[in-house]
């Protein structure tokens, strides 16, 4: 058996030395590879640098990338060369990426030139031109400013290429929400079945993720509840159990 993890955070650059990133240690995925390795399985484990890495293993490979076109591309590669058993995809995926940064003066200065070109009110195609400057990722981005202004553009869904590419893999994703009740947790990783077509999502609450806690609910995509676990160890568990079931 052979399965693909991803695990950690993206880190998308604002310029060649400041970058946005998210607080995911990656410590569920070490977990999830391990009790995969504990069987004897193959695991491909796409991570980040700053990520904890689960223990080498001989049959354990490592990729790391860092943002989330690099993880794009390197899903694609690997999707396309391998076929695998299962994807867990329980990777925190940045929602959006610097596309462009101005100072207090180039903001304003470009936004006034906008507002004196259109003649009247603003709308949503008009501030596409604050991104049309040419990128700002591959420089840095000078400090003598009191405020700098990013534009964040939204990134693509990198699950949905998952099953596009290898429709038959066993899929697991991952929905994580803050302080929600377990039935509006519940009801928003339902949802996402269809727009991911995911076999399985474990829905997570951030609020109740605290020291040795962490409660997760692992559903199908007929929406059942399948597993409720407290700690991440029993949550990697649960769903290397699941996915060896699933192939036996």
């Amino acid at each position: 058996m052979k399965v693909l993890i991803t695990a950690g955070g993206t880190s998308e650059k604002i310029d060649s030395v400041r970058s946005i990133t998210n607080h995911s240690s990656g410590r569920l995925g070490c977990l999830m590879a391990e009790e995969f390795l504990k069987k004897q399985v193959t695991v491909d484990y796409v991570t980040t640098a700053s990520a904890q890495h689960p223990t080498k293993n001989k049959n354990l490979k490592f990729y790391e990338i860092d943002g989330t076109q690099d993880l794009a591309d390197l899903l694609q590669t690997l999707l396309k060369k391998t076929n695998y058993d299962a994807v867990i995809h329980s990777m925190a995926v940045s929602d959006f990426a610097p596309a462009q940064s101005f100072s207090q003066e180039n903001f304003l200065e470009k936004i006034n030139h906008l507002i004196q070109e259109k003649k009247g009110p603003l709308v949503k195609s008009d501030l596409k031109q604050l991104t049309q400057a040419s990128p700002t990722t591959e420089k840095k981005i000078s400090s003598d400013t009191d405020q700098l202004y990013l534009v964040l553009e939204k990134t693509p869904k990198v699950i949905q290429l998952i099953k596009r590419i290898q429709p038959t893999t066993l899929l697991i994703g991952f929905k994580l929400l803050v302080d929600v009740s377990k039935q509006t947790l519940v009801a928003t990783a339902k949802a996402s079945f269809e727009k991911n077509q995911a076999d399985y999502v474990l829905a997570n609450d951030l609020a109740k993720i605290k020291d040795n806690q962490h409660i997760g609910y692992l559903i199908d995509k007929s929406g059942q509840l399948i597993g409720e676990e407290q700690t991440k160890e029993a949550i990697a568990r649960l769903i290397a159990q699941t996915v060896i079931n699933h192939n036996v």
